[in-house]
């Protein structure tokens, strides 16, 4: 083990085998970067207060039961110091800056985003990092080119954060000679997690902190799956899960022949889309909430009854089903009806706006696009990934090397389909984390969940998500141990400033922070 100081840098490398020089790694394809920590110290001002705070980026390797490594786990932590200035000694000279390291006791927070093939650059650099990708308030996509900025509602005066890349993305790789598809299915990817948040407890001395796990989008999903396995495999007893944009019920989200369940759940937010867009009747339009309670009665009703009746509908149900599904998402009556009153999710996005040649998005369904092919039924693209996807990665790519200083000739897989095709471990059926995630409740009692989503997210429904968490089978008393918080903005709520304001709060409260 060597240590080498550069300007304030503190450089770690760990070599398990030949390797290039300390805090440089000119790794190619098919190469495993040698296990190393590039240290940095730096400050935000969050709420007022100014948080001093050491960054540590690297990775850790992964090894099987011989010690032979089999995966790198590239991640990012943040770890809130004391840095005391005492002033000029006696003699005059400037004395050397005190930094207490970081408090064993604090809470720790692991990251991660979702896809599956996604790195945790989403709420890495938009979310609780201390530093961000710089976009507009309204969550539009930023001019270029990319820009990083303080991050002014990050977390990290709550909490430590890690930001864990699973294997394949990021800079994570399988070890060479090691199939990276080892690790592109559900349990086999959980367990790879468990194994580096073990790792780091060990290695950090971070054992006795409350420890708690975030996960965005399928992120949701390895949170759920992963909540059990660390308590029940690892012994790691959590405080906390986070979910962001949750999905844990794919029976939710996955439209199919004979399988009505998401029809009415997306319903909901499609009514949110079609208010925001001023596409719903007038006495609609002056409410959102008003609209949604319309939306989400009928939806937990009349709709599904209706959709269970199948060919056996009258012409007079016939008809009543498709003025009130018009009514409730700004479609027309005529395109209801051709539908079977089953709306796709990406015939929706094509057809509210056809009429002015424009598209809206999965993501964040508050954003608009435009195709070259205006008669399709599916939309060419979506222009609320289209809006972050560069300023996000563009925004890692400067910061991780200029800032963090870590230097690597490795592609940043910001979201990646080389994990694809993903083992969902199912077979005739749909993945379903929720009774993990209920068993972990109902075995911890220190156990809390909350879950955060957005009215105009089309790509996990908040209706669909108060379905799973209405299915867990939990008593009223653990019911309590959930939290739910909803936001006027799509699956990343932080790209809308008054949305990332809001999470930001109602997690200090949930963290326990006045």
């Amino acid at each position: 083990m060597s240590l080498v100081r550069l300007s304030g840098i503190l450089i770690w490398s760990l070599v398990w085998a030949a390797g290039p020089v300390a805090g440089q790694d000119k790794s190619v394809p098919g190469a495993l970067p040698s296990e190393r920590l590039v240290e940095s110290r730096s400050a935000v001002t969050i709420g007022g207060q100014k948080i001093d705070y050491v960054a540590n980026t690297g990775n850790i390797l992964l090894r099987d039961d011989e010690g032979k490594p089999q995966a790198s786990i590239f991640f990012v932590a943040y770890h809130r110091v004391k840095v005391t200035e005492p002033g000029p000694n006696p003699m005059g000279q400037p004395a050397p800056v005190v930094v207490t390291p970081p408090d064993a006791a604090r809470p720790i927070t692991f990251c991660f985003n979702g896809g599956p093939g996604s790195s945790s650059v989403w709420l890495h650099l938009g979310a609780w990092g201390p530093r961000r990708a710089v976009m507009p308030e309204s969550g539009e996509q930023p001019m270029p080119p990319s820009k990083v900025g303080d991050n002014d509602l990050s977390l990290l005066d709550v909490s430590d954060l890690v930001f864990i890349d699973p294997v394949s993305t990021g800079y994570s790789r399988a070890a060479p000679g090691v199939d990276p598809k080892k690790y592109h299915g559900v349990q086999e990817d959980v367990a790879a997690v468990g194994e580096f948040i073990r790792l780091y407890l060990t290695r950090h001395q971070r054992w006795g902190s409350a420890k708690f796990i975030a996960g965005e989008s399928y992120g949701t999903t390895r949170a759920a799956a992963l909540a059990a396995y660390l308590q029940d495999s690892l012994g790691i007893d959590l405080s906390g899960v986070v979910l962001v944009s949750s999905i844990l019920n794919f029976g939710t989200a996955r439209f199919d022949d004979g399988h009505d369940l998401p029809y009415p759940l997306f319903l909901p937010s499609y009514t949110a889309t079609a208010w925001h867009h001023k596409r719903l009747p007038g006495d609609l339009l002056g409410d959102l909430k008003k609209a949604l309670t319309e939306s989400e009665q009928f939806a937990a009703g009349e709709y599904p009854q209706l959709l269970m009746k199948g060919d056996k509908l009258t012409g007079e149900e016939r008809t009543a089903l498709a003025k009130k599904i018009a009514r409730l998402t700004g479609l027309s009556e005529d395109y209801v009806t051709r539908s079977n009153f089953r709306i796709e999710i990406q015939r929706f996005c094509k057809e509210l706006l056809r009429d002015q040649a424009r598209t809206v998005g999965r993501f964040d369904s508050r954003l608009k696009g435009v195709d070259a092919d205006m008669v399709a039924n599916r939309p060419e693209s979506d222009p609320s990934y289209a809006a972050v996807f560069t300023a996000f990665t563009g925004a890692a790519n400067q910061y991780f090397r200029r800032d963090l200083k870590y230097d690597t000739d490795l592609k940043y897989e910001v979201l990646t389909g080389r994990v694809q095709p993903w083992d969902f471990g199912a077979r005739n059926t749909f993945l379903n984390v929720g009774p993990q995630l209920a068993g972990a409740i109902r075995k911890n009692p220190g156990l809390r969940v909350f879950v955060a989503s957005g009215y105009y997210d089309l790509a996990t429904p908040y209706f669909a998500t108060d379905y799973t968490l209405n299915h867990l089978g939990l008593d009223a008393e653990m019911k309590k141990r959930i939290t739910t918080s909803y936001f006027e903005a799509g699956h990343m709520m932080y790209t809308h400033r008054p949305s990332h304001e809001k999470l930001r709060k109602d997690l200090a409260a949930f963290y326990g922070v006045k």
